[in-house]
């Protein structure tokens, strides 16, 4: 019934929220510390980890995509109801068969694609796989959620830009005069355009 796939729908996104926290207060410091031994710069060992979860985000919501539309195209055959009650089988399937998602596949994208960034250290100095628990985690929350309506997603951060208090919160050593993003350490959480989750920013003049 539409109540029950409400309450579904309610109850994993509250779910999806509350890891999404959790990898922020926990597994993010786990991979700020195993990159220490690698990277002295703690500004730099920052940078490398919201890059991760940009570029996680990128790799998980392609890969829906493209298992979404091989999902749609089968249960549109079997199908009787309207377009939106399709819509709704089609991302309860995908949640509910997670093994469609070849996350290992999105894992190696992310390191391939921070390996290529050029505001990285080169792959010879840094080997990103020692924070590939993290990318996993974050590419398997990215992609579960795809499957809630309306999806949550990371609001993508440009250096430079006006500090926004509605939806980053100011690191301790940021310059809190300061009203420009010198860089970013965690990106929001968005829902339909609005903050679910504010993410960290460092501020300096």
């Amino acid at each position: 019934s539409p109540c029950q796939t409400r309450r579904i729908h309610a109850s994993r996104r509250a779910c999806l929220i509350a890891r999404f926290n959790f990898i922020y207060a926990k597994e993010r410091l786990d991979a700020e510390a195993r990159l220490r031994p690698f990277v002295c710069d703690m500004e730099m060992v920052q940078r490398i980890i919201y890059i991760a979860a940009v570029e996680s985000f990128r790799a998980a919501k392609l890969a829906f995509w493209k298992i979404k539309i091989n999902v749609k195209e089968t249960l549109t055959l079997c199908h009787l109801a309207g377009p939106t009650s399709l819509e709704v089988a089609v991302l309860d399937y995908i949640a509910s068969h997670k093994d469609l998602f070849d996350v290992c596949c999105s894992v190696q994208e992310v390191i391939s694609a921070m390996n290529m960034n050029p505001k990285l250290p080169c792959p010879g100095e840094v080997d990103f796989t020692v924070i590939s628990s993290l990318i996993r985690e974050l590419c398997c929350l990215a992609f579960s959620m795809q499957t809630v309506l309306p999806p949550l997603d990371i609001a993508v951060g440009v250096a430079g830009e006006i500090f926004n208090r509605t939806m980053y919160y100011r690191s301790c050593d940021s310059d809190y005069s300061a009203p420009f993003v010198a860089y970013h350490v965690w990106p929001a959480l968005m829902e339909n355009g609005a903050v679910i989750v504010k993410g960290e920013v460092v501020t300096k003049r």
